[in-house]
């Protein structure tokens, strides 16, 4: 019930108050977008943790002058690959024998089927499918932030080719797919804040197929 009633108690601040979110809780908020399932586990994504108030300064324009950009604490950037390549998908199935400590010929046959189809995608494809697995780090980190009385405010509304460029991401072969403002609600600036959270009904959301 713990979890739900922090569920309960967050939303998308639209105002935070500049104070600063402890090193530890960040951390464990990273951790659990660290620990997000992904598709084969490749993790094709980076996060990025802005703290520089100037780069902070240089995003709030294009992403619409959100204020939460600069009055959080922490700006993480999800950026996904641009594409699967050869080397990146044998580092992740490298790490894994390495940590392992073994081999398993199943695992190694998945490798090469991997190799022999997501290379050879379009780009754009493959990016897309990246940034669906970046959501779920993204989704993770905003659960792990209310479980620690902290805000989290989800952004899509930004120029991402603009991120991209102020943070050099396409160098890398990234590319930003959403932003998460991590910080503290400013009560007395969020026309939110007091309003009730609204979901759907359980039963317009669920169909249960016995």
């Amino acid at each position: 019930m713990e979890l739900l009633d922090k569920l309960n108690w967050r939303y998308a601040a639209k105002a935070m108050n500049g104070k600063a979110v402890s090193e530890d809780k960040i951390t464990r908020i990273l951790e659990a977008a660290r620990l997000a399932p992904t598709s084969s586990g490749l993790q094709p994504f980076e996060i990025f943790v802005i703290k520089n108030k100037e780069i902070k300064e240089k995003i709030k324009p294009i992403a619409w002058n959100q204020s939460v950009i600069t009055d959080c604490s922490h700006l993480l950037v999800f950026a996904a690959w641009d594409t699967y390549t050869v080397d990146r998908i044998n580092y992740m199935f490298d790490l894994t024998n390495k940590i392992r400590g073994f081999e398993n010929e199943g695992w190694e046959n998945y490798r090469q089927m991997l190799l022999g189809m997501y290379p050879q995608r379009d780009p754009e494809e493959n990016f897309n499918h990246a940034a669906k697995q970046a959501y779920i780090a993204f989704a993770n980190a905003i659960t792990a932030a209310a479980y620690e009385n902290v805000d989290a405010t989800p952004l899509e509304g930004f120029d991402p080719a603009a991120v991209d460029e102020i943070l050099g991401l396409r160098e890398k072969g990234l590319r930003s797919a959403v932003l998460l403002p991590i910080g503290y609600r400013a009560e007395d600036k969020d026309w939110l804040v007091n309003l009730v959270k609204v979901r759907k009904p359980m039963e317009d959301l669920v169909t249960v197929i016995e």
